[in-house]
């Protein structure tokens, strides 16, 4: 008789982020499939499961999959984790799912913590229609096609994204998608949480003005007829981008277009909160 493989959800940082039913069945396995067993191990430690482990990734899945199909076809019960969150999602664990559909096998989902799920609902824009993406490309050329693909999308998108490749991300979609508004979240449901709201080019703004950026990002992008909602003043957001190196003029013109507004509105609004004395028609 067949086993069952158990697709488990585990916590994305906060190791409580468990659920009771997840920690029984990790416990009753006898595998668990998991990209990094350092990783995981830390959480089976927290909770003194013995389970033992059995590495599953990227560069081994093709191999492995044979292997623990045919556990589960003698009768075993296996897990199958990602390093955090829900695996399959931008994570390995679709060869095996697929072969063990194949193969007739009971399949069940633990649910749990998702990075892009709990992205999404502190973001403020809207989820009752969203499109995720999983990793932007790597490669500029792909990434902006990509995005010009969505430009029209009725929907909230989201992505993730490296620290390394997150500035790069936001000036392509300041470049394509305009001024819509985004949010992103980084460190979710660690010590140093953080999400940043605004258009591309404010966090943007806000990110360049770091000695270093860190975590990994889920990026979520307003859909395309969704009204821009900003509470940062005008005159705040020309003072961030002056802040983070790019030029006082260019810095009002940006923002003057982000916002609706005109030259001269701009130059009030700025010049009132102590800015630059231009004359309004210096600003093009």
């Amino acid at each position: 008789m067949s086993g069952c493989l158990y697709i488990v959800s585990t916590p994305i940082g906060n190791l409580e982020d468990i659920t009771y039913r997840a920690v029984r069945i990790l416990k009753e396995a006898a595998w668990i499939a998991c990209e990094d067993t350092r990783t995981t191990q830390r959480l089976l430690d927290r909770y003194d499961i013995q389970t033992r482990t059995v590495s599953y990734h990227e560069h081994n899945e093709a191999n492995r999959t044979e292997d623990l199909i045919a556990r589960l076809q003698q009768g075993e019960k296996g897990a199958l984790v990602s390093d955090a969150g829900t695996p399959l999602l931008s994570d390995p664990g679709y060869r095996v799912v697929r072969a063990a559909v194949e193969a007739g096998i009971r399949i069940e989902a633990l649910p749990g913590p998702s990075a892009l799920l709990a992205g999404l609902v502190v973001s403020g824009l809207p989820t009752d229609r969203f499109q995720f993406l999983g990793f932007l490309p790597a490669k500029q050329g792909q990434r902006v096609r990509l995005l010009e693909s969505l430009v029209d999308e009725e929907a909230t998108l989201v992505f993730y994204e490296a620290p390394h490749r997150i500035l790069e991300a936001l000036d392509d979609i300041a470049s394509v998608l305009g001024t819509r508004q985004v949010a992103i979240a980084r460190e979710l449901t660690k010590l140093y949480e953080e999400v940043l709201r605004g258009t591309a080019t404010e966090i943007h703004a806000t990110l360049a003005a770091r000695d270093a950026i860190r975590g990994e990002f889920v990026v979520m992008v307003a859909k395309a007829d969704e009204p821009v909602h900003d509470d940062m003043r005008p005159e705040e957001a020309v003072a961030l981008l002056v802040g983070a190196g790019v030029d006082r003029m260019d810095a009002m013109k940006t923002v003057a277009r982000e916002r609706g507004l005109s030259k001269r509105e701009i130059y009030k609004l700025v010049s009132g909160a102590g800015g630059p004395k231009v004359k309004p028609g210096s600003i093009h």
